[in-house]
């Protein structure tokens, strides 16, 4: 912590003698850092280049007087600092005093100066001045510490997201990757149709969850390499429920948009999808996510087909538009695919 001897006063009275008579009472007492100042008339330069720690003002100079300097200090020195002002003057009348402390002023040293009364109130404004000051960077640690612990655990919220995608993918995809592809495909169809950047990041981190519900289905039917019987289909469509539930209830964004996606991206465009849900009814969320969904699902291997080439999932896609997608969803999906944004 600083000490008080090395605090910075500056001293401001249009008085020369005055000015020599302070410097003569403060430097013995261990003051060395004093700037003495006849005027104010450049105080902003002056309060940057001399930062003091605390104000010696005269009340009565000639223009800008005391009671002027108060109020440009008002306005130059923050509301969350404490520069503490000492006022010296002649005129101890309650008016002057009332306008004073009304303007900032902190307290009052009567002249004739006593030198006791200067030195014992300069110290206590000092102490005050320097507690101020260890608080507030003791506040800034305690800040940084808080900005930096809310950021690990904003970290390890997403790498949970990460992880919980990645536990439902490796259900039915062996690579791990569906989910990460789908959920950074979705962000940026959902950024080409112009939602908010912070609606964006929701959905590259709540997309990768969208077949969460496949954890309740049993791997014998997500690996079957042959067509599917009406039961085990049936199973297989209680993933978007399921995927709902677990992730239902939370209070969090990301959670709340990631249990929309899963419980919606098996609706079709035109009704005839696991809930019957068409058009509009559909969440913007399932109708981005779901040609996102397909389409990488399409062009890359699975238990029961290989990867079709991209054109073929593209021919698939675009005779889908307007049946199971919605036709402007698909319409920014294959621009950025021109783009060579997402893998077309």
């Amino acid at each position: 912590m600083r000490s008080i001897s090395d605090a910075s006063i500056l001293v401001i009275d249009d008085h020369l003698p005055n000015l020599k008579l302070v410097e003569a009472m403060l430097r013995p007492a261990g003051h060395e850092r004093l700037t003495l100042r006849s005027d104010a008339h450049d105080l902003p330069a002056l309060l940057e280049t001399v930062q003091p720690d605390l104000i010696l003002l005269d009340l009565h100079m000639p223009a800008p007087d005391g009671f002027a300097v108060l109020a440009q200090l008002a306005d130059l020195i923050p509301r969350d600092s404490f520069l503490p002002i000492l006022v010296l003057t002649a005129d101890n009348t309650e008016p002057a005093k009332e306008r004073a402390l009304g303007l900032g002023a902190n307290d009052f040293v009567s002249k004739p100066v006593n030198r006791t009364e200067l030195l014992l109130r300069i110290r206590n404004l000092l102490q005050t001045r320097l507690l101020h000051l260890q608080q507030q960077a003791l506040s800034g640690t305690l800040e940084a510490k808080v900005r930096e612990r809310t950021r690990q655990l904003e970290d390890a919220q997403l790498e949970i997201l990460e992880r919980l995608g990645l536990a439902a993918d490796f259900r039915d995809d062996a690579t791990g990757q569906h989910a990460k592809r789908v959920g950074s495909a979705a962000a940026m169809v959902a950024q080409s149709l112009g939602l908010p950047d912070a609606t964006v990041e929701l959905y590259r981190w709540a997309a990768p969850l969208h077949d969460i519900g496949k954890l309740a289905i049993p791997e014998a039917i997500l690996w079957k390499p042959a067509a599917l019987s009406e039961e085990e289909f049936g199973r297989i469509c209680t993933h978007t429920t399921v995927g709902a539930r677990i992730l239902s209830g939370s209070k969090f964004p990301v959670l709340q948009l990631a249990e929309e996606m899963a419980l919606t991206h098996h609706e079709r465009w035109d009704g005839k999808g696991y809930m019957g849900r068409r058009w509009e009814e559909i969440p913007l969320s399932g109708r981005i996510v779901s040609p996102c969904d397909v389409f990488d699902a399409l062009t890359h291997d699975r238990p029961y087909k290989p990867a079709w080439p991209v054109e073929r999932a593209m021919d698939e896609l675009r005779d889908l538009r307007g049946r199971a997608f919605e036709p402007r969803v698909v319409d920014v999906f294959f621009e950025l695919g021109r783009q060579g944004i997402v893998g077309l």
